[in-house]
């Protein structure tokens, strides 16, 4: 491994078809890139993504309170990013750590579009606390809201953002290119849970040549339905560790299949980062290297990513975040802000070089 259009809510055909998605910024001469924040919340998830024209989609806004620390941090990314705005804020799923904090970002930067699986299924906990909390900002009438379904496409810019799982539903036919057969899938698929995780929103997000995978908090059992007997991905160049790296996902028949050539692992110190799913990730056929957000207390030294590729090291709560950056034909670099360097990796060769 190495290192129109008047209404609130929206199908998203209907909002395709209604309306332009929203005003394309100028891109900064001779700038193609992707630019993507792996902001620190703490082991919660608030990943920014920023295309070439600017425009821009927010995955999760991490937790509540705190002072509004996690809307704070990802308005600083958005700021480096030299953008004013959040075009679109997909939100995974309803629990704290991704929902929690929307009321406080929609308080310090303006969002145009809410994208999120449909209503909350979870009974019990917190869940419905969340999601009440959050359907007031959508009732507010003040933006747009999409419910996705496995397969819609959104384009942000000149990338492609396609639902892979949504409401407890995967993608049910492999996309162009895969649908081999899976030979990283047990006999016995893992039992499932009731809360919100399974109904994860998860999405492939293509620029040019680089795919991203992004499932949020997608649990075993649904990984399983999506990759086995075939695999319906393919292979994948940024794989956004399921869970948070805990042990209820990521699993090999999801993981080793998309063969990742990086991970990127949104833990904090006490969350997330199991040893188990973290020995999955760096075992990966063709894995490059593995990131992280924090050190892992959990994983210590024999499980954790090299210090190198850690944003926030043990015992500390400095806000450190890692950036990627993507160029057209494949080529990405990442840069840690704790240690001020950048990892660059080239276009993976293709079959015809």
């Amino acid at each position: 491994m190495k290192n129109p259009c008047g209404v609130v809510s929206w199908t998203l055909a209907a909002f395709l078809a209604c309306t332009s998605l929203f005003p394309t910024a100028a891109a900064a001469p001779g700038e193609k890139t992707l630019r993507v924040y792996f902001v620190d919340v703490e082991g919660g998830q608030a990943t920014l993504f920023v295309a070439p024209g600017g425009e821009s989609l927010l995955i999760d806004t991490g937790w509540p309170g705190n002072n509004g620390r996690d809307a704070d941090r990802i308005a600083a990314a958005a700021k480096d990013a030299g953008i004013s705005k959040i075009d679109y804020v997909l939100i995974t799923h309803y629990h704290d750590d991704h929902v929690g904090g929307a009321p406080q970002l929609a308080a310090k930067i303006p969002i145009g579009t809410f994208i999120d699986h449909g209503e909350n299924r979870e009974v019990g906990g917190n869940a419905q606390k969340l999601y009440e909390a959050y359907n007031a900002l959508l009732a507010s009438g003040k933006y747009r809201h999409i419910t996705a379904k496995p397969d819609e496409v959104i384009p942000v810019g000149a990338a492609r953002v396609r639902a892979i799982s949504a409401d407890g539903n995967v993608l049910s036919k492999p996309l162009a290119g895969s649908g081999e057969r899976n030979a990283f899938c047990g006999d016995v698929a893992p039992a499932g849970d009731q809360t919100e995780n399974p109904r994860s929103l998860g999405v492939l997000i293509t620029f040019d040549q680089l795919k991203i995978l992004d499932l949020g908090d997608l649990t075993a059992d649904k990984e399983y339905r999506l990759m086995c007997p075939e695999n319906r991905l393919g292979h994948v160049d940024i794989y956004i560790a399921s869970h948070h790296g805990f042990n209820q996902s990521g699993s090999q028949a999801l993981v080793h299949a998309v063969a990742p050539r990086v991970a990127i692992v949104d833990n904090g110190a006490k969350k997330g980062g199991s040893p188990s799913a973290l020995d999955i990730i760096k075992s990966s056929p063709g894995l490059e290297a593995m990131w992280q957000l924090h050190y892992s207390e959990e994983g210590g030294e024999a499980h954790n990513a090299p210090a190198d590729c850690i944003a926030n090291l043990a015992g500390t709560d400095s806000a450190h975040y890692l950036k990627l950056t993507a160029a057209e034909g494949g080529r990405f670099e990442i840069y840690n802000s704790r240690t001020h360097r950048t990892e660059a990796y080239p276009r993976r060769p293709s079959s015809g070089d």
